[in-house]
């Protein structure tokens, strides 16, 4: 019996010296910060469409709408997001204006979206509601 247990709490010994060692509890944070960068869901954007050519730029300074004739700024609003789906696959601001008239951006995650001028591929889609005119396009993080 003696023989039995000398082993085996030889081995628990060296197990738990192991787990609490500096390299595992460093590789440990490390895992653990991966995944918290993994799930930093973006807070900024760029959406943007052509002909009609429009773009939206949200940051938390302020939404900026801007054509090549006019801009108009909103003060920051966190985004809506759908019930029961990730956090990062759809936002949608309401953006209100000095006419206290309601505008709508959504964005949405896609597999892609072109902007239909050039060769980039973007990672959302956008719609843009403006009073009665519906503007599509696509958008990416603002890093």
């Amino acid at each position: 019996m003696k023989r039995v247990i000398a082993p085996i709490l030889l081995m628990g010994i060296s197990v738990g010296l192991l787990a609490s060692s500096p390299s595992n509890a460093n590789s440990s944070n490390f895992l653990v910060a991966q995944a918290n960068n993994r799930n930093r869901i973006a807070q900024e954007f760029i959406a943007s469409g052509t002909e009609p050519f429009w773009s939206v730029t949200i940051s938390k300074k302020g939404i900026i709408y801007a054509t090549p004739e006019s801009r108009q700024s909103f003060p920051y609003v966190s985004p809506l997001q759908a019930s029961g789906r990730p956090v990062d696959l759809v936002r949608v601001y309401r953006l209100r204006d000095r006419n206290n008239a309601t505008n709508t951006l959504v964005i949405k995650k896609v597999a892609s979206c072109s902007d239909g001028m050039s060769d980039i591929t973007y990672p959302y889609s956008a719609i843009f509601i403006r009073g009665n005119t519906v503007l599509e396009g696509c958008a990416k993080p603002n890093k």
